[in-house]
């Protein structure tokens, strides 16, 4: 009995203030299709960030003469070190192999000797791929005797390092001046229900009926409006990242594909703006008006 009054008073709220909840679901659906795109930029955004991170590898020059056993002395104390996930020894003639693949120039043809040095190119974990963590694991390689160089791009790693501190920062002002937008507006379409059943509150109240009884219909109509607003969101965010992925190419195509789980968070996320919006209006609401 207590569960069918709940949630047919829950609906019933739609009925009273048809404008204002679908008000409150058009803007909860709205906000979170702007917090949607922005948090799918800023998951392509880390992405990109991470892959670019990836291919900073270090490059730790050593001091000739070297013999193999001090070749794997070196690349094993490196390998032991906080945040190293692999350490690759390039050979002299190795080296020599590499800048001509890449450069098409053939030092012999030039010097009779060769005069690149052997490295080892190492690799670090994802968690430390920072300008910070990477100029400590920098200072602590170029300690060890026999390293002579270590090369690293610092100044993009740098660059990279603040842009991502500055898209997160937008990303999150956005998000809060979106959230509080929608939760507003379903705590002012909780309110105008809440004032329509003034008198019916203040009856339940004089034959005994507990706060939470009162407030649980309030509730659960913005959880409803929330539940709502995040499946239209995120139904439209669906269709509109379907059909943006076949304009674009097959290359770009798996950036504008989200995993379900999005999805599922921005219903989530709806469900949780139209909690706080109802828990806001009921705190501020209910009480007053009873004691009418």
């Amino acid at each position: 009995m207590s569960f069918a009054y709940t949630l047919r008073e829950s609906l019933s709220g739609f009925q009273r203030a048809k404008l204002s909840s679908l008000l409150s679901i058009a803007t909860i659906g709205i906000s979170l299709i702007l917090v949607g795109i922005f948090a799918a930029v800023t998951i392509n955004a880390s992405r990109l960030i991470n892959a670019l991170r990836s291919r900073l590898d270090m490059e730790a020059f050593l001091t000739e003469p070297v013999t193999d056993d001090e070749v794997t002395g070196l690349q094993s104390r490196i390998a032991s070190l906080e945040g190293i996930e692999t350490v690759i020894f390039i050979s002299k003639d190795e080296a020599m192999k590499i800048f001509k693949q890449e450069t098409g120039d053939d030092i012999t043809k030039v010097l009779d000797f060769n005069p690149l040095p052997p490295s080892f190119k190492i690799t670090l974990r994802e968690p430390y791929r920072t300008s910070a963590k990477t100029l400590a694991i920098y200072d602590r390689i170029t300690a060890i005797p026999g390293i002579d160089t270590v090369l690293y791009r610092r100044a993009l790693l740098e660059i990279i390092d603040q842009r991502a501190t500055s898209v997160n920062k937008v990303m999150l002002g956005l998000g809060i001046a979106v959230s509080l937008t929608a939760i507003f507006l379903v705590a002012n379409t909780i309110r105008l229900t809440i004032t329509a059943k003034r008198r019916l509150i203040r009856t339940m109240e004089l034959v005994g009926a507990t706060r939470g009884f009162i407030r649980r219909p309030f509730i659960i109509e913005g959880v409803l409006q929330g539940l709502l607003g995040g499946l239209a969101a995120s139904g439209l965010m669906l269709l509109l990242f379907e059909y943006a992925a076949r304009l674009v190419s097959e290359e770009f195509a798996p950036y504008l594909r989200m995993p379900p789980l999005f999805y599922a968070s921005m219903v989530g996320t709806g469900m949780v703006l139209g909690l706080a919006g109802s828990l806001i209006s009921i705190i501020r609401f209910v009480r007053p008006a009873a004691a009418e």
